[in-house]
């Protein structure tokens, strides 16, 4: 007969987590139902509008039934007919729509000027148009060339008086030393008229080069196609070429923009340009060049000397001087080829060996390893089914639970 002598013990008191407690989830609830949006019917600020405005600072929100009136913009005009302008806040909280009440103004006409036209990007006239001005071939823009449609006072109007095209003029060029240019006695000349330099006959041996363009056009408003050229000597060194010869250009003097084109004789090859000119600063461009000579093929082979020059090897192998036979000394030595690819067969034989017996020890230990583990398990279940008498396990239950009394 046994008789239990253990007791539940009570558990000692814990407080209550607030957050397992039901007073948690009604803060919880009530939290959410505060974040949640608080619907209304009162409507926000009035929408906005590209052609209306309203005429004072509008309210945060507004109550349902109320109104709000909307007045053009500068620049804009109510349209015709009239267009309705005053919206409702609805019970809905949303403002009643509106269409665009207002138009944009128009600007007043504009006329091509004289001598040019005016042209329209926008299509219109109407307030935020531009207007671009351009003038016909020979004459030139006075004023803006570009006018926008914009606000003025109450009204629109153009932002700048109209330009106006006048006739290109050019005063006359600038005379040169040592020179002069056609139609020297004008005091005016026309668009696109020309005018042409020359210079003088020189005093001295060397004649006079023009430098720089020969032929001015009027282009522009008191505007030449270039500066004005110079007279002056140009005069180029003779471009002697060692081991050369001129192909074309022979002269005993060489003046401005003289060419000379050279080759070289044979045996020879030209360094540089064949081509010089003489320049306006009495030197040839690019710079003479010179005739070097052609060095013959290089042998692919090294110079042979003296000191390598040697026989063919024989066929026979070399003699000794005292028995006639062959010398271990004279023996050829062995190639290196050979023994390098003999040392790698080796170490490759070696490493596999190797390998086999590392493989073959561990599959031997792997088993005996097994083998011990189960004969370890199977001792162990004979020493238990032994052991397992009743007096055994009364014994074993009595030594777990002392609170178990014995008949």
């Amino acid at each position: 007969m046994t008789a239990p002598c253990s007791f539940r013990k009570a558990s000692p008191y814990r407080s209550e987590s607030p957050f397992s407690s039901r007073c948690f989830v009604g803060i919880l609830l009530v939290a959410l139902l505060l974040l949640l949006p608080i619907s209304s019917d009162a409507c926000g600020e009035p929408p906005r509008y590209e052609s209306m405005r309203l005429p004072g600072v509008p309210k945060p929100s507004y109550s349902p039934g109320e109104s709000v009136q909307y007045e053009c913009r500068p620049g804009y005009q109510p349209k015709r007919p009239p267009v309705p302008t005053s919206a409702v806040c609805q019970n809905d909280g949303m403002w009643s729509l509106l269409q665009e009440a207002c138009t944009r103004k128009q600007c007043p006409n504009l006329g091509d000027p004289t001598n040019g036209q005016v042209d329209y990007p926008n299509g219109s006239i109407l307030f935020g148009s531009e207007a671009h001005y351009v003038c016909n071939v020979g004459y030139f823009l006075i004023g803006p060339s570009i006018l926008y449609c914009d606000i003025s006072g109450s009204t629109v109007d153009w932002s700048d008086t109209p330009p106006m095209c006048e006739k290109i003029l050019c005063k006359p060029p600038e005379k040169i030393l040592n020179g002069k240019y056609t139609n020297s006695h004008k005091d005016i000349f026309e668009y696109n008229e020309v005018v042409t330099y020359s210079c003088d006959a020189s005093n001295g041996t060397d004649q006079y080069s023009l430098v720089g363009e020969s032929k001015l056009v009027c282009i522009g408003n008191d505007k030449w196609s270039s500066d004005p050229p110079q007279c002056k000597v140009v005069k180029c060194a003779y471009p002697y070429v060692e081991n050369g010869m001129i192909v074309s250009g022979h002269g005993t003097k060489f003046y401005y923009k003289a060419t000379i084109v050279y080759r070289c004789i044979e045996g020879f090859k030209l360094n540089g340009s064949n081509t010089i000119v003489c320049g306006a600063n009495s030197t040839w461009e690019p710079e003479i060049p010179t005739c070097i000579k052609e060095s013959t093929t290089p042998s692919t082979q090294p110079p042979i000397s003296s000191a390598s020059v040697s026989t063919p090897p024989s066929s026979q192998p070399p003699i000794s001087s005292d028995s006639g036979y062959p010398s271990p000394s004279d023996e050829p030595p062995p190639k290196d080829a050979e023994s390098l690819g003999a040392g790698i067969i080796v170490a490759i034989v070696t490493g596999a060996l190797f390998g086999i017996v590392v493989v073959v020890g561990s599959i031997y230990f792997c088993f005996h390893k097994e083998k011990k583990r189960k004969e370890g398990i199977a001792t162990y279940s004979a020493y238990q089914n032994k052991a397992t008498t009743p007096a055994e396990k009364m014994d074993e239950r009595v030594s777990t639970n002392p609170c178990i009394i014995q008949p």
